[in-house]
């Protein structure tokens, strides 16, 4: 092996698919039990391997060198063999400090508030430390020395500049749980979430709401392997490559959520992109109708419009929301509900599907859109919804074909 990861559940890594964009060589995964380790790393048979969890502190004493930054925070995620000696590094350093620095040129004479006191937070105090940050806070839940409690944190130290969270806390399958009430937090200027997963956590979601700067842990772990490569191979990278493989990684986990009027062609769109991109499609009408047992109309005729409105509520929040790299089609009204668009968004664009009023076909199963006066009100009442909601906008007015082939090349810009 020349290349790879060591780690002891690696199935989930991004790492292999980071270092397919940056170059042309093999990049194994490494999955060993505890009991493995030291004869691995004896062994020496590798040119260089990135670690993750549990042993990045595991791997230090079987080191001949480690960085600064590495000693800073007590934990190597890099190896390099360099004529049979092995120098370790963290990365994660890097990363961190690049998601801080494409929020905020600097945290020089800035208070940095820090959620979590573990092994990320101690990499997180070290960059602060190094961006020059005025005064850092700690907040835990477990009392360590040195840290604060959440409510302290909110009453004592709530004219933070920046915010890093370090906590798992809006992580999958969590998706829609938040570390702290950013109310309480007035002088914010950016906020930063190392969960990647999904790619815009519920903090980040509320950060944006307030207008708040703010940014997922996929950049963090992007650029931290971007930073592995270059002591791989002792040569840096362009800024403008990095840019390019972060951008290349986000459209693969992005969802293409479709949005328009009933008979905008959203399923139709979908499946056509289904095909051409490999992408799963999820139309969010079948996802109620199999939760429900029963037809949308009759949803409507036995109870009434708003349980169906809290029926699809559920299901994007529960079903769609946490998915990534799928094709969404949703029904015509999913957008008229702030926390629908709110959940869609967090792994997805909004593609609104600009189909004109003419070419629109009432339906005796869309019991929102059943005649033309139905259809008309409903394209007058939610039109200016769907231009707010939009990520991008697209003319459904031509072929289905024609659609799909734009929405393709605008979601990919």
């Amino acid at each position: 092996m020349e290349y790879g990861l060591l780690g002891e559940k690696l199935a989930h890594s991004f790492s292999p698919e980071i270092h397919a964009l940056i170059g042309d060589y093999d990049y194994k995964l490494v999955e060993l039990t505890e009991d493995k380790v030291e004869e691995f790393l004896n062994k020496r048979d590798f040119k260089a391997i990135n670690v993750t969890i549990p042993y990045k502190q595991r791997v230090i004493p079987f080191l001949d060198e480690i960085s600064e930054s590495a000693k800073a925070i007590g934990a190597v995620n890099t190896v390099v063999n360099c004529g049979g000696k092995l120098y370790g590094y963290n990365t994660d350093f890097d990363g961190l400090k690049a998601l801080v620095e494409s929020l905020i040129p600097t945290l020089k004479d800035l208070k940095v508030l820090i959620l979590g006191s573990g092994g990320t937070s101690h990499t997180a105090q070290a960059v602060a430390k190094n961006m020059g940050a005025k005064e850092i806070i700690v907040a835990s839940i477990m009392g360590e020395e040195g840290t604060v409690s959440y409510e302290d944190a909110k009453a004592l130290h709530n004219d933070a500049d920046f915010l890093i969270n370090t906590t798992p806390c809006g992580m999958y399958p969590n998706i829609h749980t938040v570390a702290v009430d950013l109310d309480a937090f007035k002088n914010l200027k950016a906020l930063a979430d190392v969960v990647y997963n999904p790619l815009r956590t519920e903090l980040v979601m509320k950060a944006r709401e307030k207008g708040i700067p703010s940014q997922g842990g996929l950049y963090m772990l992007t650029m931290q392997g971007i930073k592995a490569a270059e002591h791989f191979f002792a040569k840096e990278i362009e800024k403008s490559k990095a840019e390019e493989i972060f951008g290349t990684i986000i459209k693969r986990r992005e969802n293409i959520v479709l949005t328009g009027m009933p008979s905008s062609g959203k399923t139709t769109i979908g499946t056509i992109l289904a095909k051409e991109t490999g992408r799963p499609l999820y139309d969010v009408d079948e996802l109620i109708v199999k939760r429900a047992g029963c037809s949308i109309n009759e949803i409507f005729e036995k109870f009434g419009e708003e349980h169906f409105r809290n029926l699809e509520s559920a299901v994007i929040a529960e079903e769609v929301a946490p998915l990534t790299g799928a094709i969404i089609a949703t029904g015509g009204g999913a957008i008229l509900r702030d926390e629908n668009v709110k959940n869609l968004k967090k792994n997805g664009k909004l593609v609104f599907l600009d189909r004109d009023l003419s070419l629109l076909t009432p339906t005796l199963d869309r019991p929102t859109a059943s005649d033309l006066e139905a259809m008309k009100k409903r394209f007058e009442q939610r039109y200016d919804r769907y231009i707010a909601t939009a990520d991008i906008k697209v003319n459904g007015s031509l072929s289905a074909e024609e659609v799909a082939k734009n929405v393709k090349e605008e979601f990919l810009k």
